[in-house]
């Protein structure tokens, strides 16, 4: 693919007919990192799962690799984004391994099996989130976190050119949050992925990623580079609670008043 990995064309999102996000216009290049924030209710897992092309814009268009979203067949879009979403649900059991497996199957025919270098992917990314020597566990005996740590796995598995991941940290404890964002950053840094991430907390977003979508769930939103976007005055606007904004060393936290 040529061009943006993801584009955003004049974008609006709404839900229960209230536009949360309006008229957006983004352009995503692979090695790029963005971040969505904004308050609970704002709109930001619905905004993502649009760009992912899962739900239709109320108006304007989603690209991906330069082709509408819409438009393209299941297998094509999972080729070409991998999503992350909030909730997993297992009604089925499983292996720690099948399921990083199931990150193989856009790549697999109707009625292919999985090789030994689609294993070989799936157990390199288990254990790029610590999992390693857990293949055979049965999926509902993992921990919350152990479960997030797996559906990122999982993603990696996919190797998709784009990341759109919802609340990433989800579950996880400071020393997989962080080992998480360096796995994603090393993504995109290393393979040219692009990634886009809701994030809660804005020192993280400033420290992981190159730009920064605040989203206020009136229509309105800021979108430039994380030193640009992220400071004390618009985050204190966007959450609507005073905070002070401290830098050390080029990287920049948030504390409330």
């Amino acid at each position: 693919m040529t061009g943006p990995l993801l584009e955003a064309r004049q974008l609006a999102v709404e839900i229960g007919g209230r536009r949360v996000v309006d008229r957006l216009d983004l352009a995503l290049n692979g090695g790029e990192r963005l971040a969505i924030l904004g308050r609970n209710g704002a709109g930001k897992s619905t905004l993502l799962a649009t760009l992912a092309g899962l739900r239709p814009p109320a108006a304007g268009a989603v690209l991906l690799g330069g082709e509408d979203a819409a438009l393209l067949p299941p297998r094509d879009a999972a080729l070409r984004r991998a999503w992350l979403g909030q909730f997993h649900a297992d009604p089925f059991g499983s292996t720690v391994l099948e399921t990083a497996l199931t990150g193989r199957h856009p790549h697999l025919g109707r009625w292919d099996w999985e090789t030994t270098r689609d294993a070989d992917l799936a157990r390199g990314a288990l254990a790029a989130v610590g999992l390693q020597g857990m293949e055979e566990r049965q999926i509902h005996t993992l921990s919350g976190g152990e479960r997030q740590r797996l559906s990122i796995a999982t993603l990696l598995t996919q190797a998709a050119p784009l990341y759109l991941l919802d609340e990433p940290l989800s579950h996880l404890d400071l020393n997989h949050q962080m080992a998480a964002l360096e796995l994603f950053a090393g993504t995109a840094r290393d393979c040219g992925a692009g990634v886009v991430m809701v994030l809660h907390d804005p020192a993280l977003a400033h420290r992981f990623c190159d730009r920064a979508l605040l989203i206020h769930g009136d229509g309105h939103y800021e979108l430039g580079p994380v030193d640009t976007v992220l400071t004390g005055e618009t985050l204190s606007g966007l959450y609507g609670y005073t905070l002070r904004q401290i830098d050390d060393n080029g990287r920049r936290c948030f504390i409330p008043e």
